[in-house]
């Protein structure tokens, strides 16, 4: 690709690297490497040790080995501004540009590791596919991520034009937006251009991470806001609306419409990696009503003056809300503990206490019994 080839790259009262992101702050985080001689660009594309990267004179190919391979944290990820070599063979990525935000997820390995999908992300937007039943937790899990991430979540659903008819689409919106407070949802259908108006106006203010599970229509959606088939869409099975990853690389593009859209595989697996904040976030109303609990270290199970059971027994929340928030905090909590002894101590004592006030319960029962 050639600087003119660049979006915005013809007008010279601008940088060409604006279109995709550059802005006053990261170019002063860049001075001290500019004064070194070294390239500014983005990495729009990472490839087994090696990432295409876009420059104000291209895009150019460069090895990331001198950036810490072994820790998956601070591997180069799409999304990242690095100092690049302005020369040589091959070219070096010397370092990244610290991170606004990053969106995390644990892998899939025994190891306890997380795993860095998109750096420096403004909106998190969680592709859904209304073409098979919701699975409203699965939403809720990835937007404790989102949130965790530093980035603003974004629900799309897509391929609205399978809904038929208006009312029940309204229902389905509705219910989404119930677990998904605080958090925009939006409906398109990519074959018909329904919806995408709108959605091409929330992305245009910065740059855009697209999630979701295979089959959720990333692919087709990330096409119809770029104009033309740049991703390669393969078509889901009639049985359970799952398709193939049609994405394998996780890959920047500039919107015409302005912003920068990161595409990424669809995932099989979300797991949380240390996401305390990103769930009690997802689940405000949750943590509104703890907040209102007679004892602060309410566990919200049998404890007296509990707000959320209380809330539970009226109605005003929904038992499937409880249920998924407590299965995440858990989760989350089993994740940290693998990399965090001491709350490995806590855990470990708080079964201990457990037990013994069952073992306490059990031999007063036997003594009433007596």
């Amino acid at each position: 690709m050639s600087l003119s080839s660049l979006p915005g790259s013809s007008s010279s009262s601008s940088h060409p690297l604006v279109p995709y992101g550059w802005d006053a702050d990261w170019e002063a985080e860049f001075a001290s490497y500019d004064s070194e001689g070294l390239l500014a660009g983005r990495v729009i594309r990472v490839d087994r040790g090696q990432c295409d990267v876009v420059t104000s004179g291209g895009v150019l190919r460069a090895d990331t080995a001198f950036v810490t391979p072994h820790d998956p944290m601070r591997v180069v990820c799409t999304g990242d501004w690095v100092a690049v070599e302005p020369a040589g063979d091959p070219r070096y990525v010397r370092t990244y540009l610290p991170r606004r935000s990053a969106f995390v997820r644990s892998t899939s390995s025994k190891r306890s590791e997380g795993q860095i999908l998109a750096a420096n992300v403004d909106h998190a937007v969680v592709a859904v596919s209304l073409a098979v039943e919701l699975d409203l937790g699965r939403v809720e899990r990835f937007l404790a991520l989102a949130w965790e991430s530093g980035a603003q979540p974004v629900v799309v659903l897509t391929k609205a034009d399978l809904v038929p008819d208006a009312t029940t689409l309204s229902y389905l919106v509705q219910d989404v937006e119930t677990a998904a407070p605080g958090v925009p949802v939006l409906s398109v259908s990519s074959s018909l251009g329904e919806g995408l108006d709108v959605l091409a106006a929330v992305l245009s203010g910065g740059t855009s991470v697209l999630l979701g599970q295979s089959g959720a229509g990333k692919s087709t959606l990330a096409n119809a806001l770029l104009g033309e088939d740049v991703m390669k869409v393969h078509a889901t099975r009639d049985v359970d609306g799952k398709g193939r990853h049609t994405t394998t690389t996780r890959n920047l593009l500039a919107l015409p419409s302005g912003g920068v859209l990161i595409d990424t595989p669809g995932l099989r697996g979300v797991g949380l990696w240390d996401a305390e904040t990103g769930v009690n976030q997802v689940f405000s109303e949750i943590e509104a009503l703890a907040a209102e609990c007679r004892f602060h270290d309410c566990a919200h199970t049998s404890e007296p003056g509990c707000a959320v059971i209380a809330a539970l027994d009226t109605g005003e929340l929904p038992e499937r809300r409880l249920d998924s928030y407590r299965k995440l905090l858990r989760e989350n909590q089993r994740i940290v503990a693998k990399t965090d002894a001491r709350l490995r101590a806590e855990i470990r004592r708080d079964w201990k206490r457990k037990g013994a006030e069952g073992k306490a319960a059990m031999e007063a029962k036997r003594g009433q019994w007596g």
